[in-house]
């Protein structure tokens, strides 16, 4: 039984939706474990990505910005788990911490928002679209190259507040993020992975502890979801064998069909000239391996310098 004499500190960024995300833990793990609310305490922690919002990430050091000071207060045991949205984690962490819980996933694909216009198909020529996503843009531009491309920073309303004053005409948002935030009527249209596959992990939520932290190990695997995590282990094994980033424009995507697990992957050069994709079929227990050999494929047909910037 877990020790309710000492509040467990879930750590978290100090974002709307991050405090969503920790809220919907700490009510997950109130409910698997018959605790009240006031045996948990959120502790927020300022993070390096949300102190410097006027560069793009790739200028500023990428991913890690997002969970370095998170995980170094885990480390010092300030808290005792960190909260993380999974598509902004490094695919390396800290000796001694472990992702081993995963909450059911939420929907995947990307939302198109726009005060103006209905679809990506509706956007006429030369239209501003912005996003901070080298991702997005990089899928956009192989499928639209006459729109015009900006960078976009921010959380959610920051962005929404770009758009009302036109800095950009539409963005992209993750449909997960406006559900947890109760937000869904911002999204236009959601958009079809097989129209725009989505960023890695994208809609996961994933726990973070200390490897030894056996009270925290014991009461979060109460609150595991399996099938995210057999989807994760796929998306994340062929992430690190691509040794993605920020500076990278990856997508890739696992769903279980049938029992059985299937992984898309799509990798771009920056500028949206080329895009290269696949697939692997396998049981639930292969996606580790699926990844890395979808990864080695699709490096396999780019070449070398594919992800130069041109």
């Amino acid at each position: 039984m877990p020790d309710s004499t000492r509040p467990l500190k879930i750590g978290t960024r100090g974002s709307m939706l991050a405090l969503a995300q920790a809220h919907e833990t700490r009510d997950r793990l109130s409910d698997a474990h018959g605790l009240p609310s006031d045996a948990f305490d959120i502790v927020v922690i300022k993070t390096t990505g949300d102190r410097i919002t006027d560069r793009p990430l790739k200028e500023i050091g990428g991913k890690g910005l997002f969970t370095r000071e998170i995980e170094d207060a885990l480390l010092a045991g300030q808290i005792d788990i960190a909260v993380h949205s999974m598509k902004d984690m490094p695919t390396i962490q800290p000796d001694g911490l472990v992702i081993d819980c995963l909450l059911p996933r939420e929907d995947v694909r990307d939302a198109f928002v726009s005060p103006h216009f209905a679809s990506i198909g509706e956007l006429p020529a030369g239209t501003v679209v912005g996003s901070s996503s080298l991702r997005r843009r990089a899928q956009l531009a192989y499928r639209r190259p006459d729109l015009q491309l900006v960078e976009f920073r921010g959380n959610v309303q920051t962005r929404m507040r770009k758009l009302d004053e036109g800095v950009a005409a539409a963005t992209f948002l993750a449909m997960a993020g406006l559900s947890r935030l109760d937000m869904l009527h911002v999204a236009r249209n959601a958009i079809d992975p097989a129209e725009m596959l989505p960023a890695v992990a994208q809609g996961a939520i994933g726990i973070e502890r200390r490897r030894d932290d056996e009270r925290a190990a014991m009461m979060l695997a109460a609150i595991h979801d399996g099938d995210t995590g057999h989807r994760i282990a796929a998306e994340r094994a062929y992430l690190t064998r691509l040794d993605g980033s920020c500076q990278t424009p990856i997508a890739g995507l696992a769903e279980l069909r049938e029992g059985r697990l299937l992984l898309r992957g799509e990798i771009l050069r920056p500028d949206g000239s080329a895009a290269i994709s696949g697939h692997r079929e396998g049981g639930l227990t292969d996606g580790a391996a699926m990844g890395a050999d979808l990864a080695e494929e699709l490096l396999g047909r780019a070449g070398q310098g594919f992800f130069d910037h041109l």
